[in-house]
């Protein structure tokens, strides 16, 4: 049983009794009995119904959509039942007589158990039609998930033919200049792309962890440190609290990407990339940051595929949640600091 069931219980047992309470107050006004006396049988008889009514909902509806119109059956019956079985309980506690009423006062019985009906059937309604609602909301809670990682999938098949066009790139212009490091590239790159492939074959209900994404980075780092040699170095930060959350798979390799070649390989002696992710006031924070020539001027800049890719990711999966912003390293060259929720 989840919370929210336990919630809307409550919420059902604050009206019930308040409910009660109301129908004692009238029943007070224009009787001959004594409050006291009117609210414990019209607390009795009320959770009584209730109970019978929710007994009856657990044994005969499971699929509210289909199941719905059992309710005909059962209000009618746990009315019935809980309004004696209340009327019995009530006789214990103050020692009256119930039947003795109905012998009485007919009319007025009749009238109770007409008023309990109503009350009944009122009470429901405002049940079902709260669970009816959140029904609704989880299913399109689920349908809006299921949207936004058809999404995610999509952008994630136009990544990664634009890394493998680009690595293919890289590994022709080497060609011509270094075959052996070229055929050491090509190695690389088929088990760096078999690793790809087996990752994108897992199940996809298995998530993509910081780990993950880490391990691809250092994966492709190598393969591009064997084209450039030294002049590419390398720095991977990942805490050891941070591995296992669950991140969009192919976030910071397309950063990375435009560090390489927009930033490094134009600069005659290279530089440095570093990597890190960190937590701040739950939100975590993964940075690229290169020595390379930096931002364009900014009437030249304009945004890239890849940053135009990881800008949309973190929208369909964070909304204004997630963001992205390039900027000035602090040693020269450039940053580029995504964040989002580590909990979404």
């Amino acid at each position: 049983m989840n919370g929210r069931h336990f919630t809307t219980l409550g919420h059902g047992l604050w009206k019930t009794l308040t409910l009660n309470t109301v129908i004692a107050i009238g029943i007070t006004l224009f009787g001959d009995h004594g409050f006291w006396s009117n609210l414990v049988y019209s607390q009795c008889i009320g959770l009584s119904i209730g109970a019978a009514i929710d007994i009856g909902r657990h044994f005969f509806i499971q699929d509210w959509r289909n199941q719905l119109r059992r309710l005909v059956g059962i209000v009618p019956v746990g009315v019935v039942l809980g309004f004696f079985v209340g009327n019995f309980v009530a006789d214990m506690l103050l020692g009256g007589s119930a039947f003795h009423y109905w012998l009485t006062s007919p009319n007025k019985a009749w009238g109770m158990l007409f008023l309990s009906l109503v009350a009944g059937t009122v009470l429901t309604h405002v049940f079902v039609s709260r669970e009816l609602l959140a029904v609704e909301r989880e299913k399109a809670e689920a349908a809006r998930r299921q949207a936004s990682e058809a999404q995610l999938r999509l952008l994630e098949t136009q990544l990664e033919p634009h890394m493998l066009f680009n690595t293919l790139a890289n590994l022709r212009a080497l060609i011509a200049v270094d075959p052996t490091r070229a055929q050491t590239m090509l190695d690389h790159m088929i088990a760096y792309l078999r690793a790809t492939l087996s990752a994108s074959r897992t199940d996809p209900s298995r998530p993509h962890t910081l780990h993950d994404e880490f391990a691809r980075l250092q994966d492709y780092l190598e393969l591009m440190a064997i084209r450039m040699g030294p002049r590419l170095q390398f720095t991977l930060d990942l805490p050891d609290a941070l591995r296992h959350h669950a991140v969009p798979p192919l976030l910071l390799q397309p950063l990375v990407e435009n560090s390489i070649q927009h930033g490094l390989e134009p600069k005659v002696e290279g530089g440095s990339i570093r990597v890190s992710a960190n937590l701040s006031d739950e939100l975590l924070c993964l940075e690229v940051e290169d020595t390379g020539l930096g931002l364009p001027p900014p009437d030249t800049r304009r945004t890239g595929f890849g940053l135009q890719q990881v800008h949309e990711r973190l929208s369909t999966a964070f909304g204004t949640l997630g963001t992205i912003k390039t900027g000035a390293a602090r040693a020269g060259g450039t940053l580029v600091s995504i964040t989002f929720p580590l909990n979404p």
